[in-house]
């Protein structure tokens, strides 16, 4: 087993370790300084921390969030996707694709009444068409899709609950 996954494995959290998670959830560019006050460490303790809680995969990455709509990127849909056949073959293929699509931001396998959902967006409606018809319908070993466009957005995080 490599070292990594070992210390992800026996990896605790204590108090101090699910503050600096909460704080840098809220806040990822806080400087370790204002990352130290806020946890009641001094700033060589919470480096230390944030380097072990990033080494042994609690911490993924940090990132800046987006204005979709500044982006031309403002209608959210949902798609269910029924593959053709359930294949290893197939499921790598279509996978392999959904990654290399820009306008898919999220694809899940799921059990259940079809095989993925994913979720887009694009600008707008004509976009989503375009999307469907050039993009989505081209995927692999599609068979039938589903989609659901979403109205209004009244909830959207990336934050666990630490």
């Amino acid at each position: 087993m490599r070292e990594g996954l070992r210390a992800l494995e026996n990896a605790e959290l204590d108090e101090k370790d699910r503050k600096i998670l909460r704080e840098l959830q809220a806040d990822a560019r806080l400087s370790t300084v204002d990352l130290a006050t806020r946890v009641h460490l001094s700033p060589t303790a919470a480096a230390a921390r944030v380097k072990r809680l990033t080494e042994d995969g609690f911490i993924l990455g940090h990132h800046a969030r987006l204005s979709p709509e500044r982006l031309d990127r403002g209608l959210i849909v949902f798609v269910e996707v029924k593959l053709d056949r359930t294949s290893e073959d197939v499921f790598t293929e279509f996978g392999r694709a959904a990654k290399a699509n820009s306008d898919i931001m999220e694809c899940h396998m799921v059990a259940g009444g079809f095989d993925y959902l994913l979720k887009a967006r694009v600008k707008d409606m004509a976009a989503y068409r375009a999307f469907l018809a050039q993009a989505l319908l081209e995927l692999p070993g599609i068979r039938e899709t589903h989609t659901y466009a979403v109205m209004e957005e009244i909830k959207s995080t990336t934050a666990l609950p630490v």
